[in-house]
């Protein structure tokens, strides 16, 4: 199945608000590699945008008012996701978005497979914070050019957190993935070298009888070991 990283920014943190997605991005992967196949737009919102979420992703509506409307783009992006995993962080917030727009243009829900990888990252690390910039520091994957949230560059720093957070699983894509894990074959038929065993000293097995004999006492007449060495 094909594997699309989905993010969005939004005027603000509730589309039962009214609030509506102004940024939008997917981009494919190619087994464990990001791939040059992208859908990216801004989006005029139709409404102001909150100051906190201004704060958050620079984007106000003057930047945006002569930009495409959601209906616009939405042909295309749904043929661009069509039939493949989703893979977003915080997903119900995203998916929640995505499906207020369809239904303002009367349009039925997605029905993408997804994963969650803020539920996954949860699972993984409980107890700890897993923002995307938290997961990009506990797996080495360089941020520093994040100084506001962006849809598309977001998807490229989840992508490489997706990777990191998948890494060891390549053999579930398959024998003809890059990077994916070769079969080991056992020869069963060759020759085993000869089992060693080591016989006790005298003084090894004084030591061992004495403690069957208080671990018999102790539990009373029980002691499993001794009934299995016949000694009991």
């Amino acid at each position: 199945m094909r594997k699309i990283v989905v993010d969005t920014e939004t005027t603000g943190l509730d589309p039962r608000q009214g609030h509506r997605i102004i940024e939008l991005a997917a981009i494919e992967l190619d087994g464990r590699r990001v791939s040059l196949r992208r859908f990216h737009r801004y989006l005029n919102p139709e409404r102001e945008i909150d100051a906190g979420a201004v704060a958050v992703h620079g984007l106000t509506y003057e930047r945006l008012q002569n930009e495409a409307k959601f209906a616009d783009i939405a042909p295309g992006f749904l043929e661009f996701i069509a039939d493949a995993e989703l893979i977003i962080h915080n997903a119900p917030f995203d998916i929640g978005f995505l499906n207020h727009e369809l239904e303002l243009i009367g349009m039925p829900p997605l029905q993408n497979a997804v994963v969650d990888t803020l539920k996954v990252a949860r699972e993984m690390h409980p107890g700890k914070k897993n923002s995307l910039d938290a997961l990009c520091g506990r797996y080495e994957i360089d941020n520093a050019h994040r100084s506001l949230h962006g849809a598309l560059l977001d998807t490229e720093l989840l992508a490489e957190v997706y990777f990191a957070m998948t890494r060891g699983q390549e053999s579930l894509l398959g024998d003809d993935a890059p990077g994916a894990s070769k079969p080991v074959v056992l020869d069963t038929d060759a020759p085993r070298p000869k089992l060693r065993v080591l016989q006790p000293s005298a003084e090894e097995l004084a030591v061992h009888m004495q403690q069957l004999a208080d671990i018999d006492k102790a539990s009373q007449g029980c002691c499993l070991w001794k009934k299995l060495e016949g000694t009991a």
